[in-house]
Parts: structure tokens; C-alpha cells; sequence
């Protein structure tokens, strides 16, 4: 099982933000997921010209992990942007309850500054059917 720093992961998760397809919005995002095999996955905002039918980062690096066999999601690293730490929206945050409820969840603005959470810091009193 492969071990990543906070700061690899951040520096991996700019590496996704370059993927990101956002020509509305103009707002890039990336996100990588550190799976409980070791593994990471990335994931890039995706828009699309009907609004609704486009993912943000954090959902599709989430969405890959799943998709490719974890059933344990220890991290999850958020960039954007601009020069502030952006947080995820509230449909990714119910996504992270979901599939990463014990994991931690860190917002970067580059390798040095970053905060990081727990989902119950992000969703306190969240609506889960998984308690």
C-alpha cells in the first residue's frame, strides 16, 4: 500500500485541475481520492452547456475510485482556481458522506496552505440512510 503526503496529493490534484473542461465558468477545479488500497485517482470538473448534466471534481474522483473496486476512501484533496481555498458544494458533500465517512477531506489553495476536514465538519447534522 503505497503512502502519499498531504503535499504530494495536493501537487497531484493541480495535476487533475489541468483536465478540468470548464469554458462556462472558467473556473478550473481538480481532485484526487486516495483509496484504502493505496490508490489515487483524479478527477477534473467537467461543465456542459446544460448546467445540471455537468460533475464537479471531487464527485468524479470520487465516482472513479468507486468505480474501480474501493470500498474504503481515506482522502480527498480539493484545488481550484484563483488564489482561495474553495470548498466542496453541498452535492459533493453528500457525496462524501456517502462513500468516505471516516476519511479526511483537505481544501488547498497550493502544497503549503490547505485546511483539512472531517465530513461532519463540512455536513454537521447530515441526512444519512447509512448510520
Amino acid at each position: 500500500k503505497e503512502k502519499y503526503t498531504n503535499k504530494q496529493l495536493i501537487k497531484l490534484a493541480l495535476k487533475a485541475k489541468e483536465n478540468s473542461y470548464s469554458p462556462y465558468s472558467n473556473f478550473a477545479v481538480g481532485a484526487v481520492v486516495l483509496g484504502g488500497s493505496g490508490k489515487v485517482y483524479m478527477g477534473a470538473n467537467v461543465e456542459n452547456a446544460s448546467f445540471p448534466a455537468g460533475c464537479c471534481a471531487e464527485r468524479s474522483a470520487i465516482y472513479s475510485a468507486i468505480s474501480n473496486g474501493e470500498k474504503v476512501l481515506d482522502k480527498l484533496v480539493i484545488v481550484a482556481s484563483g488564489n482561495d481555498i474553495v470548498y466542496p458544494c453541498g452535492i459533493c458533500r453528500q457525496v462524501i458522506l456517502e462513500h468516505m465517512k471516516n476519511g479526511k477531506i483537505i481544501c488547498a489553495k497550493n502544497e503549503i496552505e490547505y485546511e483539512e476536514f472531517s465530513i461532519d465538519d463540512l455536513l454537521p447534522k447530515s441526512f444519512n440512510l447509512k448510520k
